[in-house]
């Protein structure tokens, strides 16, 4: 079994859906050769109640799933360090959000070159077996994993249910390529207040979650009705 399988088990093992590896080199804000991607599907009953309004249990999935998320790839990072290798778990304590309400380097970053996906119209990573209904974390390392072929273009094509129902009027309906800036694709800010809006008016919490963009997604409705 070689490294990059036994890496894998482990993260499978530990609740792992989805797993790639993607070739970091020239990514100007990342120090390491590789990333590894991992990803967990939203429950499908989640995501449909999505399609109307976010719910208190959508709050309380976001969090403990991003606590497996973190275990997960910590787990990755103590793996390749008993082998000797560099590697750091980008986990929620050790990622800062910057100005603009984003990460140095996301993990849909990491998860397109790891060809788990590609960034759809809505500026999330959309999968084909779950669409855009999947939370992420990834790991960086120097280890010689073998890479998958990176995802560098937009399968969304012509559609546009996630722009019609965003309720900020904040996704632009442009299809991704890699490389492409974040504001080519939504109005962050716009994006941001209106989450808050709904989130806090449905449930009483103050938290900027609304999902309405993955759950409507083509990609993400093929997963709710396999």
């Amino acid at each position: 079994m070689t490294l990059t399988d036994e890496l894998k088990d482990i993260l499978y093992q530990k609740g792992a859906a989805l797993v790639g590896v993607g070739n970091m080199k020239g990514v100007a804000a990342c120090d390491y050769s590789c990333g590894v991607a991992v990803a967990m599907p939203v429950p499908k009953h989640i995501a449909r109640d999505l399609q109307t309004a976010p719910t208190k249990e959508y709050y309380d999935m976001y969090y403990s799933m991003n606590s497996q998320l973190d275990e997960i790839v910590t787990a990755g990072e103590e793996f390749l360090r008993n082998k000797g290798y560099n590697a750091f778990a980008q986990t929620r304590d050790r990622v800062r959000i910057e100005d603009g309400h984003i990460s140095r380097l996301p993990h849909k970053t990491v998860a397109a070159r790891a060809g788990l996906g590609w960034i759809g119209k809505n500026c999330l990573l959309v999968t084909e077996r779950y669409g855009s209904a999947v939370r992420l974390s990834s790991l960086l390392t120097d280890a010689p994993l073998e890479c998958n072929d990176p995802i560098i273009e937009s399968k969304c094509g012509l559609c546009k249910l996630c722009v019609m129902n965003c309720p900020a009027k904040a996704l632009q309906g442009t299809l991704w390529r890699a490389g492409m800036k974040r504001r080519e694709l939504v109005d962050v800010d716009r994006c941001y207040e209106k989450q808050l809006e709904i989130m806090f008016r449905e449930t009483g919490i103050k938290q900027d979650l609304c999902g309405k963009c993955f759950a409507t997604c083509t990609f993400t409705k093929k997963y709710l009705e396999g």
